[in-house]
């Protein structure tokens, strides 16, 4: 990995941070080997660890499944180091999401509709759109919540979550998913195609898979092999010339994004390192890779992506410069498994 990928970490690791985004950062820093980056941001996001049980919480204690992206390198600080204080806080973090985190309640899933909703775990502890209940599942949480839980060996409720999810936001017509869903008035917040959302369910998908054949559970892996090509083609009929996405993939005239590409060439690079994605799909990531390069500034902040803090224009944002730090990571090994160096 090169002098843009050193310029991308640097100013990945200088942004300010809420608790998706320090667990999306510290995520990216694992899968690329740096061992003591990722134990670093794991430290904060255990000092910054609520009562409750949640990591990273800086502001007002709203994020339900944000906090839990931090928990996958909480839980391999502890295995790299020993320490009791990342195991204490990994389990905390469980706790909460099993014992304490809202839920959609018996009465409203059946009351509403049939979808499957019952006992999922709610994106936050309110609403922030008028007329709508706290009670929403967003296409973020396939991200945040079910890897970690498969990390701390829950994989029946990993798998309820994330189906759950899945079932709730999947349009039948473009086989994409939509963002943010209420169960509680059994509307949709916003029935849009974001394509930062796929490309998060994209990575959670990925992780499912890599942890589901670690732990030798090949059915629940080519399931989800299975699930996860699905959204891939999905995503990629709408693939623009460039190798990017519309921000609202079925909206052209939205504003193009390159989070939600790189992290499609992350899940691909991934893929084929792992040898449950067939290699055609290389040349759609690495059109993304070749894309990618020019928007990288000289202080190594990608531009042309979907923005903080509101994520409705275009902007930087710390999830674009994980996303390359993952797609960089998972390119470089599979050209060292190529050349026999792995």
């Amino acid at each position: 990995m090169g002098l843009i990928y050193e310029k991308v970490k640097i100013a990945m690791l200088g942004v300010q941070r809420y608790p998706w985004e320090q667990g999306v950062c510290a995520q990216a820093m694992l899968e690329a080997g740096e061992t003591a980056a990722f134990i670093a941001m794991a430290h904060d996001a255990v000092l910054r660890q609520t009562h409750d049980g949640r990591l990273a919480v800086i502001t007002e204690n709203i994020a339900v499944t944000d906090p839990a992206a931090n928990g996958e390198a909480v839980w391999r600080a502890y295995e790299h180091t020993g320490d009791e204080f990342y195991k204490r806080a990994a389990e905390n973090m469980l706790a909460y999401l099993m014992e304490k985190a809202p839920r959609v309640t018996k009465n409203v899933a059946f009351a509403y509709d049939s979808k499957g909703l019952e006992a999922l775990i709610c994106h936050n502890s309110i609403t922030f759109t008028e007329g709508y209940s706290p009670m929403q599942i967003w296409v973020d949480s396939c991200y945040m919540l079910p890897p970690f839980l498969a990390v701390m060996g829950e994989f029946n409720e990993a798998r309820k979550q994330l189906d759950g999810y899945l079932n709730c936001l999947t349009d039948a017509k473009t086989g994409l998913l939509f963002h943010i869903y209420d169960a509680g008035t059994s509307r949709f917040v916003r029935k849009k195609l974001w394509a930062t959302g796929n490309g998060w369910a994209l990575l959670g998908i990925a992780r499912m898979i890599s942890l589901s054949n670690c732990a030798n559970l090949g059915k629940v892996s080519e399931k989800y092999i299975k699930t996860g090509t699905a959204l891939l083609d999905s995503m990629l009929a709408y693939q623009r010339d460039s190798g990017m996405f519309c921000d609202i993939l079925d909206e052209p005239d939205s504003f193009e994004d390159g989070t939600s590409a790189m992290m499609s060439a992350a899940f691909i690079y991934r893929g084929i390192y792992e040898k449950w994605l067939d290699c055609k799909y290389r040349e759609k990531a690495d059109l993304v890779y070749a894309s990618m390069q020019n928007k990288v500034d000289d202080y190594g902040i990608i531009r042309g992506v979907c923005g903080c803090p509101h994520f409705n224009s275009p902007g930087t944002s710390a999830e674009a410069q994980a996303s390359y730090i993952m797609m960089e990571a998972w390119r470089t090994k599979v050209f060292a498994s190529e050349k026999g160096m792995v």
